[in-house]
């Protein structure tokens, strides 16, 4: 017999900084593709422009998003023994109706992702948040974990396309128009001249991907490493200002 769910689950879990935290940590500190590293064959496959990178990460969002509030949903319905199985069935019907979409309404950006679209239901990133945090909090929570997840990864995802066509292409946004039609065209970059037929090919090959997704790690590193030697620096400096008032006091 199916045991209800407890008072304590029922109860909101929304309090002070929740969503904050959640937002934080899938954005930034817990980054699947700088952090966790997850997912990693579509963000060094897809990568080699920033429109491509985008339009894949968008799509993962979606459905890691989706997943994340079905699998919360039902979690107390579903067996221990079965969970995965189930959760693997319940993301690859989502992936099923985002590659029937895209292929009927971005069919030219579709034929350009290939088979990075359905190879989704195998991505880490989105059966991780489905058994980690989803099967374990509220609905609402656990598509907002699903968000954030998988909108740190579409960032990454366009910091590297970028990266990588800038220095391989020397455009920005070249192929907008597959994924916002043909308004799209106006966005692209031409950095270089067109006539000057520029390419760098390590860019543009696994390589690049791998030198600029390192290049993209070091920030991250560098920029957190800034950020605690800044904490840990205040109470010091605040020493000096607190003395006098000590000093008065006696």
């Amino acid at each position: 017999m199916q045991t209800s769910p407890s008072p304590a689950e029922n109860a909101p879990t929304a309090e002070p900084g929740r969503w904050r935290k959640l937002a934080v940590d899938g954005l930034w500190k817990q980054n699947p593709g700088l952090v966790q590293l997850l997912g990693l064959c579509p963000v060094l496959a897809v990568s080699s422009t920033a429109v491509n990178g985008m339009a894949l990460g968008l799509a993962t969002t979606l459905v890691t998003a989706l997943s994340g509030a079905a699998v919360a949903a039902v979690r107390h319905y579903i067996p221990n023994e079965i969970r995965n199985p189930v959760f693997i069935l319940i993301i690859a019907a989502l992936v099923t109706c985002v590659d029937l979409t895209m292929n009927a309404y971005l069919h030219a950006l579709y034929g350009v992702l290939g088979i990075f679209i359905p190879l989704i239901t195998t991505n880490c990133i989105v059966l991780a948040r489905a058994e980690a945090f989803a099967s374990k909090n509220p609905a609402r929570e656990a598509a907002f974990d699903g968000l954030t997840m998988g909108l740190g990864l579409t960032l990454v995802l366009a910091a590297l396309g970028a990266l990588r066509e800038l220095f391989g292409r020397g455009t920005l946004f070249s192929g907008a128009e597959l994924l916002f039609g043909e308004p799209g065209r106006a966005l692209t970059l031409h950095l270089v001249p067109a006539e000057a037929n520029y390419q760098f090919l390590l860019a543009l090959l696994p390589p690049g991907a791998f030198i600029g997704l390192a290049c993209l790690i070091a920030a991250k590193n560098a920029l957190d490493a800034r950020t605690k030697r800044r904490a840990a620096a205040r109470p010091t400096q605040a020493e000096p200002a607190a003395a006098p008032a000590t000093e008065g006091a006696r």
